[in-house]
């Protein structure tokens, strides 16, 4: 028989029965907590040390055990870096970045030490370029003189004739180097003017060298000839080469390549350059015969003797 739970029981009749209700859980003791389950208990968070931050603490907290003080992560970051904890590949590569380190301090002080050239002129640049391209030329030419000449030496018939034509023109290309036979050929004309007096012997030698080593054959400066063992002394008023008094203006007549002499004198800080500091000047002029007719006399050795005799 089924009851429906919205109509009122008839007075004096019996009462329904009441549908079993399921069994509450057991609630706590506790005043208050009735009829309330029991919530599980969580586990207390754990203290945040002084000086630690919150996230700190909250990374440290999942990893602590109940009743252990775990390490922060401050401790455990200084632990990881010290005591420093070298390998023997970490010392290898120390080792090689130090070298690589070495060498590039090298490298950076031998580039960064001034040059002369670094501030020259693009025409400058060019001039002396020129100039080292035809020094090589004359050696390769040389070179080439001396293999022709001792092809033909091996392949001439009259070899003693061949020998005694190359000794003769031996001996009057030394007989020019040496200043005791005369000599023309194309070349230039240097002529240095000195009005305040202030050229030095210095300056006239250097323009020496820098005629000799663009290939200068033979030279002469007013009326003295110029050799291997010449010297200058003094300046000024009292101006001498090889003991023999020379006043400005100073001419040298230079017997040569003229397209190769003229660029030695007035390349960047060159002869040119270094006389006008001095209030001097330098003229160049090229001529296709130059005559040097200055001999110096012959000396004859007091002990060296041909070994030939």
């Amino acid at each position: 028989m089924s009851v429906n739970p919205n109509e009122k029981p008839e007075e004096g009749g019996e009462r329904p029965e009441a549908a079993e209700t399921p069994v509450e859980p057991e609630t706590s003791d506790r005043p208050g907590t009735a009829g309330k389950p029991e919530r599980p208990e969580t586990p207390p968070a754990p203290a945040v040390e002084a000086g630690e931050s919150a996230p700190e603490a909250a990374v440290a907290a999942p990893g602590a055990g109940a009743g252990t003080g775990a390490p922060s992560g401050r401790r455990r970051l200084a632990d990881a870096l010290w005591p420093p904890r070298v390998t023997r590949a970490q010392l290898v590569v120390a080792l090689l970045l130090a070298c690589l380190g070495f060498g590039l301090a090298i490298q950076v002080s031998s580039t960064s030490e001034g040059s002369a050239l670094r501030g020259a002129r693009q025409e400058d640049l060019v001039r002396i370029l020129d100039e080292l391209d035809d020094r090589t030329q004359r050696l390769e030419d040389e070179k080439a003189r001396l293999e022709k000449q001792q092809s033909e030496l091996e392949s001439s018939s009259d070899q003693a004739e061949e020998a005694r034509r190359q000794t003769q023109e031996k001996e009057r290309q030394l007989g020019i180097l040496a200043g005791t036979v005369a000599a023309e050929g194309p070349g230039i004309t240097l002529t240095v003017t000195d009005p305040v007096g202030a050229v030095e012997s210095d300056m006239l030698l250097d323009a020496i060298q820098e005629l000799r080593a663009a290939g200068a054959e033979a030279i002469q400066v007013d009326g003295v000839r110029v050799v291997a063992n010449s010297y200058f002394t003094g300046g000024g008023e009292d101006m001498r080469i090889d003991g023999t008094p020379v006043t400005a203006p100073y001419v040298f007549k230079v017997i040569g390549k003229p397209e190769d002499l003229e660029p030695a004198l007035n390349i960047p800080g060159g002869v040119v350059q270094t006389l006008e500091k001095e209030q001097a000047t330098a003229t160049v002029e090229r001529s296709a015969k130059i005559v040097v007719d200055a001999l110096r006399p012959v000396k004859r050795p007091d002990y060296a003797r041909s070994s030939s005799q």
